[in-house]
């Protein structure tokens, strides 16, 4: 019965955790190796990766991965303006490797990208479970900036906890964002609210997983034979809880797996350590640094961890956005709809691009437009 009742808090702790709904499914071989990941702090000693990472540092001493894509040749001219460059923030519990497709398709249109993975996700280093906060994601944002962009035009994409965080960064650096800030476009995001949120689990279920969700990951993460137990229910059970909370309809299942495997590369604890922040967050008054900046939300019709009651929200307080609601997906959209999402990026990117000649006062917003 006690093995049961720890499946059963597994259950709740994963849905709670969002996109990482099948974080506790992880076997004892994906613990261990990812627990003996080298420490991102020695990561430019691998010639591999010292060829496209960099780590910068932040203010509390955790290393931050970076990779970095320069322009093929600046001094090829042409009218964009080659020293823009596009910063790409990963949701909770991804790393940047969710942003492949578009960060191949903006940087081949000529475009300088940086893509950090946030603390305690991918090959970042982990800070003291105290520092996991959207406000410290939004003061590691301008850390990346401030060491590998520190002047030129910027362009901020965010999805889901990455959207979050540039709204953290907004709240703080609001000068920066009227200095060289040209366009923002938010993924699958919220400025708040997601206390309210069911998870797709209907109003009762949805607040026993807000209730109790944090402190069964936790349990989790300390128990091993809970990963153990859980083996057991094998991988289609995994599959499934991933496409579930991340897709909102059918997907390859390389798609699933790729989205898994992200899942499995951050801790367990880091997990819950970002629980509450995510519930707490409420940075709506934060958008006005973004009034006059050319502004995209996209947002998924099916989606259950940020449902696009959310993306209208940002819409609505956001005079001029462009709402595209993509029918029919779910969270992930940077894998379930790529193409969609790489031709409204593109199409954004030229309109950030347009408005650079523009000074802030004078720059047409537009008409919101949803499709």
């Amino acid at each position: 019965m006690s093995g049961r009742r720890g499946l059963i808090g597994l259950g709740i702790g994963v849905a709670a955790a969002g996109v990482a709904t099948a974080a506790g499914l992880a076997t004892d071989r994906v613990v261990r190796a990812r627990r003996a990941r080298p420490d991102p702090a020695g990561v430019l000693d691998d010639p591999e990766l010292e060829q496209r990472g960099t780590v910068v540092v932040a203010d509390d001493g955790v290393p931050l991965y970076v990779e970095i894509d320069e322009p093929a040749d600046p001094a090829t001219g042409s009218a964009k303006d080659l020293a823009t460059t596009v910063l790409l923030v990963h949701g909770y519990a991804h790393s940047h490797a969710i942003w492949a497709q578009q960060r191949r398709v903006i940087h081949e249109a000529g475009y300088r990208v940086v893509c950090p993975d946030l603390r305690g996700h991918g090959r970042s280093g982990e800070g003291d479970d105290t520092t996991y906060t959207i406000a410290q994601l939004g003061r590691d944002l301008a850390t990346v900036i401030e060491q590998t962009t520190p002047e030129g035009h910027l362009v901020l994409v965010g999805h889901s906890m990455g959207g979050m965080a540039l709204m953290a960064l907004a709240e703080q650096h609001p000068q920066l964002i009227r200095d060289r800030v040209v366009g923002v476009a938010l993924v699958g995001t919220s400025a708040g609210g997601l206390s309210e949120v069911n998870f797709g689990l209907g109003k009762q279920l949805g607040g026993v997983v807000h209730r109790l969700g944090p402190a069964a990951v936790a349990r989790v993460d300390r128990r091993q034979d809970v990963f153990n137990a859980a083996r057991l229910l094998g991988r289609n059970v995994e599959s499934a809880l991933v496409h579930r909370y991340s897709f909102g309809g059918p997907v390859p299942k390389d798609v699933v797996r790729e989205v898994a495997e992200m899942i499995f590369g951050t801790r367990l604890h880091v997990i819950g350590a970002f629980l509450p922040t995510l519930m707490e967050h409420d940075r709506i008054e934060a958008l006005a640094a973004f009034e006059g900046v050319e502004t995209l939300i996209v947002h998924g019709t099916r989606d259950r961890m940020t449902p696009i009651a959310h993306g209208e929200r940002l819409a609505t307080t956001l005079p001029g956005a462009e709402l595209v609601a993509v029918h029919g997906a779910g969270h992930v959209l940077p894998l379930e709809a790529p193409d969609l999402l790489d031709t409204e990026l593109l199409a954004f990117l030229e309109r950030a691009e347009r408005s650079v000649s523009a000074t802030r006062s004078d720059r047409p917003l537009g008409a919101k437009e949803s499709r």
